[in-house]
């Protein structure tokens, strides 16, 4: 078996396991202009939102500044979309996640160009505080735990 194709089975074996990863977690895929935010809930129902002052419906709320090509970026996106379909005692699934474009609005891109991802929860009294950097190497069980914990400290 030459090296191609072995590369070729890993990349089938690769698609497959992210096409029976989408449907066990029922993703909504939608496509936004890329002038617009994206926000995304517990049951991964997108919607559109085009202002960084656009109210969340819940209050456990959460932003993550983000650009089009950063791979960075996708891969948190991704952990954050399995860590939202994980229960237990450190469920996230209540929490909705507001995705914000840099590159849409001057202020996001100036604080943030260097940055991102950057993850910020948004406080009862409206203000963001930016949460620690996590790693790309974190599984998804310790993500979880980490942004539960995150808004435990707010409401202790």
């Amino acid at each position: 078996m030459n090296l191609v194709h072995r590369k070729e089975q890993k990349q089938k074996k690769m698609a497959m396991g992210v096409a029976t990863m989408a449907a066990r977690s029922a993703i909504y895929i939608n496509t936004w202009p890329a002038s617009m935010g994206l926000k995304i809930k517990g049951n991964f129902r997108a919607q559109a939102s085009s202002s960084s002052s656009s109210s969340f419906s819940n209050s456990r709320k959460l932003v993550l500044y983000s650009k089009p090509g950063c791979c960075l970026c996708d891969g948190l996106k991704e952990k954050l979309q399995s860590a939202f379909t994980l229960s237990g005692p450190y469920s996230i699934n209540d929490v909705e996640l507001q995705i914000r474009d840099i590159t849409t609005n001057p202020e996001w891109e100036k604080a943030y160009q260097y940055e991102i991802p950057v993850l910020a929860k948004i406080r009862s009294d409206g203000t963001e505080e930016t949460l620690p950097r996590l790693s790309p190497r974190l599984g998804i069980e310790i993500i979880q735990k980490k942004i539960s914990a995150a808004f435990n400290e707010q409401s202790s």
